[in-house]
């Protein structure tokens, strides 16, 4: 370590000259240099090599890469090139979502010594008490999140895969908002509510007199969208036939309204949302190939919110200080708890349904487990226990489960086994060691 800052240039004053923090570290994670703006968010870092890198931003006590997380500048030294990634860091504000970007090293012998790390707040994620922003802090929000900050700067045309509820919409006017388009207007089309005979008029507009009732001009929501973003929403409901209008519209970038023979230039940023597997209808010859690839440049899956279990409490906080309700309501623990089992088939817009049902009939301010519809509230037993949020090594995980799955299960051992996927000896062996306390 010593030798390493040693042989570190003095670049104090070069590091200062970032707006974002920045920092040199050593590639034994120690903090060699930090410009004034990473000591603003995240205090005292003490002399050179005081500290570790992941101490102050993550709180660990071991490395990222040894804690489950990327971390870019052990995959920086393993490739000798720049990496950058999305982590959810400590600082003096709370929880912040930083764009990483690792930058190598290298000293005059040409030898891999030092890593630059330049951290920019997420112009994506929020914290959701200013109502913007994407709202989680779980891995598989955080994976996502790292997709949308990757290309919401790009004109890459984005397709948003997810069930119905789980916040394609919020993602696509995220992706407008941190784009070159922001300024320009965000023109959402319900896709699946287009008839073959609207189709063209509602997306490209039409001359007075085109059709019977077309008694003025009207403009489409193709014109509508010029410098900002058409987001067609539900693009797998597109009747067959009318997706060749549509395919030609993102081949040329041009189009006419109904009545005209005037061509027309578009000018948007393409983003897309389905709940359809595209892929099975191409396949399956319900979608056209071609224009899948068109819209496919660059698919964003978003998770359920049965996969963000660790998101529940925040986003049930937000959603909460945004009811408008004249008393700010709280979760039990017991409530809480409650959410946490769900499933929510209907995603964040079931918990949003649910909690504004619970204010309805919570007197206090205090929404508790009876104030949640019958299917939330799951008795303790018809879950095993001890898993709630918790993180386990995984043979205690193993012992309280297969306890757990005795106590339940009314047939015999040997069925039991069969449900488990286990051979009756491996089963055998494993409850006698469960007896036994091993």
């Amino acid at each position: 370590m010593n030798d390493a800052h040693q042989q570190l240039p003095d670049i104090a004053t070069l590091l200062n000259g970032f707006q974002d923090p920045a920092v040199v570290i050593g590639a034994d994670y120690r903090i060699l240099a930090a410009n004034q703006a990473y000591r603003d968010k995240h205090g005292a870092i003490g002399g050179p090599g005081r500290r570790h890198c992941y101490e102050v931003s993550h709180r660990f006590s071991r490395p990222c890469d040894e804690a489950g997380e990327t971390c870019p500048l052990r995959n920086s030294q393993a490739s000798g090139q720049p990496q950058r990634v999305l982590h959810l860091h400590y600082t003096a504000r709370g929880e912040e979502h930083v764009d990483v970007q690792t930058l190598p090293l290298r000293d005059e012998s040409g030898e891999l010594r030092w890593f630059l790390e330049i951290m920019r707040a997420s112009e994506v994620a929020g914290n959701g008490r200013d109502g913007a922003g994407l709202v989680g802090r779980s891995a598989a929000f955080t994976r996502m999140l790292a997709l949308v900050e990757r290309v919401a700067s790009s004109e890459a045309a984005v397709l948003l895969q997810g069930e119905s509820g789980s916040g394609k919409e919020l993602v696509a006017k995220a992706i407008h908002a941190a784009s070159a388009h922001a300024a320009g207007p965000f023109v959402p089309v319900e896709c699946s509510g287009l008839t073959e005979s609207l189709f063209e008029s509602e997306l490209f507009g039409h001359e007075k007199g085109a059709f019977t009732g077309a008694q003025q001009r009207k403009i489409g929501l193709v014109e509508a969208a010029a410098g900002g973003t058409l987001f067609l929403d539900e693009v797998g409901d597109i009747p067959l036939p009318l997706q060749v209008k549509l395919l030609r519209l993102l081949e040329t970038a041009s189009y006419r309204r109904v009545g005209s023979v005037e061509p027309r230039q578009a000018q948007f940023r393409l983003v897309c949302a389905t709940h359809r597997d595209l892929k099975r209808m191409v396949a399956a010859g319900a979608f056209r190939q071609d224009l899948y690839y068109r819209i496919n440049t660059f698919p964003i899956p978003l998770p359920p919110l049965r996969e963000r279990g660790e998101d529940v409490a925040l986003l049930a906080d937000m959603l909460l200080q945004r009811s408008g309700a004249q008393t700010a309501k709280r979760l039990h623990a017991d409530t809480l708890a409650c959410l946490r089992r769900y499933d929510f088939p209907g995603n964040v817009r079931e918990l949003r349904n649910i909690l504004e049902r619970a204010t309805l009939l919570a007197d206090g301010d205090m929404i508790l487990p009876e104030h949640l519809p019958p299917e939330c509230v799951t008795e303790p037993s018809s879950v095993p226990p001890g898993f709630a949020g918790e993180v386990q090594a995984l043979a205690e995980v193993e012992r309280r489960y297969l306890q757990w799955a005795v106590a339940r299960h009314r047939g015999d051992k040997r069925s039991l086994a069969r449900q488990l996927g286990l051979s009756e000896r491996t089963f055998y062996r494993k409850l006698k060691q469960v007896q036994n306390g091993d």
